[in-house]
Parts: C-alpha cells; sequence; structure tokens
C-alpha cells in the first residue's frame, strides 16, 4: 500500500468524483484521499468505489480513505496533508469540489465564489505549505462562454456568460498564476492540467454507482431517468426552443462518466512524466514565462439537443416524456460542443462510449437505486 502515490480527491463522494475514484483505484497505481463536505453527495458511494474495486482487483484492492472536510476550512485541510506528511505526503490532487448548478449560480452568486473560488484557493495555499506540486483541475466547458468556433478547440477565447463559468475561469487563472510565477522566481515546478469537460453522463456498468444528487437533480439525464421511475414527479421543462440550433434546442457534447473518469487519469499520468522527456505535455510551452500549465477539452466532440437527449431517453426507458416549454435560463448558451483533438493527440484521450450506452449504463444505474442508494435492488 505504501508504494501507492497518493492522490487527494475534492468532491470525491459526488458523480464525477466517484467514478473518478474507482478509475484511480482499477490502476492499483494511486490511492485515493477523498475530501468531501457531503453537501451534494452521500458518504454510500465510496463504499460502492471500494467495493467495485475488490470485485475486479481482489480482496487485497486498495481502499480510498474519506475525510468529511470543507474546502473553505484551511485548518481542516492543513490537518489531512499533515495526516500523511512523514509517510510520502500526497503526491498530487484532482480538484473537483464545486458548486455547479449554471441557473441557480446566477441567482446565488457570492456563494458561487466563496466555494468555487475562495475554496481553491485554501487549497492551493495548503498544497505549497506542504510541497505538494501537482493538480488535475475540474474545469468546464461554459469558459468558453458563447464561441463563434463549433466544435469548439482550447484557443477559443476564455469567456464565460455564467456565474459559474466564470467562477471556472477565475480557478484556471489562479492556478495559472500560480504556476507561472513558481517556476519564474523559485526555479521549481507546480505542474497543472485544467480539464474543460462537457457533459458527463451515464453511470458504472456495474450499475453499482452513479448519479445521486440530494434532492431535485440539476442536470438533464439523472432527472429523466427519475422522471421515469416515478421517483421525480415535476413537470418537465425545456428552456428554450428559440435557440440558433437545428431544432431550438441547447446543444451539448455528452460523454460516458467512466470516459471523463479515464480523461482524469490519463491528465494525472501526464504529470508523472518529467519535464525533460520529449513526450511531456510541457515540451512545446515556454515554461519560464508560462509556468507548467495546459488546458485540455474532454468531449466527445458530437453535440446532442435537449429534444435529442429525451428521445434517446425515451428509447432506452420506454418512458413517454411530456413536456413544458418555457423561456431559457441566465447563462445557457446555445451550443457547447467539443473539438476534442489536442486531448487525444497529447493525453491519448478518446471518448468511446455511444449514447446508447449512456442512457442503458443510467437507467441500469435507476432501476437498480429506484429511491437513492439505500433503496439497491440488488
Amino acid at each position: 500500500m505504501s508504494a501507492l502515490k497518493r492522490v487527494l480527491v475534492t468532491g470525491g463522494l459526488g458523480y464525477i468524483g466517484s467514478h473518478v475514484v474507482v478509475s484511480l483505484l482499477l490502476t492499483a497505481k494511486f490511492l485515493p484521499i477523498v475530501l468531501d463536505n457531503c453537501h451534494n453527495a452521500y458518504p454510500e458511494s465510496l463504499r460502492r468505489c471500494a467495493e467495485i474495486a475488490r470485485d475486479e482487483l481482489g480482496p487485497n484492492a486498495p481502499q480510498p480513505i474519506l475525510h468529511n472536510v470543507d474546502l473553505r476550512d484551511t485548518k481542516a485541510i492543513e490537518g489531512v496533508f499533515e495526516q500523511y506528511k512523514n509517510d510520502g505526503g500526497i503526491w498530487a490532487v484532482i480538484h473537483l469540489a464545486a458548486l455547479k448548478a449554471v441557473g441557480e449560480s446566477s441567482e446565488i452568486p457570492l456563494s458561487y465564489y466563496q466555494v468555487n473560488v475562495a475554496g481553491s484557493i485554501c487549497l492551493l495555499e495548503t498544497m505549497r505549505k506542504f510541497n505538494c506540486n501537482n493538480i488535475v483541475f475540474s474545469s468546464s466547458a461554459t469558459v468558453y462562454g458563447a464561441p463563434k468556433t463549433i466544435p469548439i478547440p482550447e484557443s477559443s477565447p476564455v469567456a464565460p456568460e455564467s456565474v459559474y463559468g466564470r467562477t471556472k475561469a477565475m480557478v484556471e487563472d489562479v492556478i495559472h498564476d500560480t504556476s507561472r510565477v513558481i517556476a519564474k522566481e523559485e526555479s521549481d515546478q507546480f505542474r497543472a492540467v485544467s480539464v474543460r469537460y462537457f457533459n458527463p453522463a451515464g453511470a458504472h456498468p456495474s450499475g453499482k454507482l452513479g448519479e445521486e444528487p440530494r434532492g431535485k437533480p440539476g442536470n438533464l439525464l439523472p432527472l429523466l431517468a427519475q422522471m421515469a421511475s416515478g421517483r421525480e414527479k415535476s413537470q418537465l421543462k425545456v428552456f428554450g426552443t428559440d435557440f440558433p440550433t437545428p431544432d431550438g434546442t441547447c446543444v451539448r457534447d455528452y460523454l460516458h462518466i467512466m470516459d471523463l473518469a479515464h480523461g482524469h487519469i490519463l491528465a494525472l499520468e501526464a504529470l508523472l512524466v518529467p519535464s525533460s522527456d520529449p513526450s511531456s505535455i510541457f515540451g512545446k510551452v515556454n515554461t519560464s514565462t508560462e509556468g507548467f500549465f495546459r488546458a485540455f477539452n474532454l468531449g466527445k466532440g458530437k453535440g446532442m439537443s435537449v429534444l435529442n437527449m429525451i428521445e434517446a431517453m425515451r428509447k432506452a426507458t420506454g418512458f413517454d416524456y411530456k413536456y413544458e416549454i418555457v423561456g431559457r435560463r441566465t447563462g445557457d448558451v446555445p451550443d457547447l460542443t467539443a473539438d476534442p483533438a489536442l486531448a487525444e493527440k497529447e493525453l491519448g484521450f478518446v471518448a468511446n462510449e455511444n449514447l446508447e450506452t449512456m442512457c442503458r449504463d443510467l437507467w441500469n444505474f435507476q432501476t437498480r437505486h429506484p429511491n437513492g442508494y439505500s433503496s439497491a435492488s440488488a
């Protein structure tokens, strides 16, 4: 166990976080140390991660460790780093913890800046204090705002139109500035990869792990799954049919959650490569002025509209969805479809799973857990 590299995963109980944790475990190279305040997730997800790891690797599979800590509590974060300081320390951080609803972010902006930006600064300060110099940051396609070029390359201007998107762009800037200053003034390396992801969907193929938020789901697909199972009784609303898209509804780039989780592993493994190695992702960066910072899109490169997704879930579930068309939400942009070519070229990232598999795995998780993790049918 001591040979494994410890990776702190903030927000590791959440939908994306738990699938990243299980992917880390299955490499048998990394030991995930999970930091989460359980605001929008359940500790049960971590037990499922451990169970899946034992199923696939045997009884001696590495097991994740949970610390119930709020990202804004600097002393508590320092306590976690202190705990491992004399036993190899924490090698890297995968930073996912954040408030994440685009619409809500315009209603409670101070909460979003406090959690997403101030919380990230607390984390970065602690990393520096304990000489932890590798980070994979969970960014978002929303940093691009309403880009002119579709599919969106990483060279597109960062011009977020929502509070949520602005918090992600700000944290990217903070990380980049931190890396830049350290490279210039300390001749040291603070190595960072920002993964700008698009719309994750689906669940672990075992059906043991999936999206289980507290309260009503904020994302379209889990909402559709809960409606089909009878768990969610509210009216389905389609926010706007007047966007400049083929059917007038928003277009998004959906990728399977396990593909997205694998993208995090690839980013982490890229940080293992020495900067002097010709294959390093920092090889073509002027690190003396720009630091050790890269940003990559994680998407499938294929856009699907809201109505496309409703139809896909109808096919997967057999449920006849009825919906009401209402006005646009603040911050929604017409089309966010990735150009994933750079991530494929430099990280080896390819989102292989198709839409049918995403919907099938999501529905499998929902039917096994009609009322959440506590109601598992198998």
